[in-house]
């Protein structure tokens, strides 16, 4: 089994995508078919609202949260026809989405 990752996935929308259009697909069709991969133990959407500190407004309009159980079995899952068609569904919404991986420290 492969190592455990969290892939952090920053985005914001394409001009013209309107924002509950995405959130309802996302919601409705991407959250479910990327819980169900064998490799994933866990896949939360977040819209971000605000700055903790200072003013203004966020960079980014939405996080994915990605939590990778089995990093050798990521790529067989998101290789498949569904995962094909999800991902080229997300990028009719995501604007040049950022895909971070990540390691814990101090755990």
């Amino acid at each position: 089994m492969g190592a455990r990752v969290r892939i952090i996935v920053l985005f914001n929308l394409r001009p013209g995508v309107d924002p509950a259009l995405y959130e309802a697909w996302a919601a409705s069709t991407d959250a479910p078919t990327v819980r169900a991969l064998p490799s994933v133990a866990g896949f939360r959407v977040h819209a971000l609202t605000g700055l903790l500190m200072g003013e203004g407004t966020p960079p980014f309009q939405y996080v994915e949260v990605l939590d990778v159980a089995d990093m050798d079995q990521l790529g067989p899952d998101i290789s498949s026809p569904t995962m094909q068609a999800i991902s080229a569904q997300f990028q009719t919404f995501a604007d040049n989405p950022i895909f971070l991986t990540t390691r814990e420290v101090g755990a």
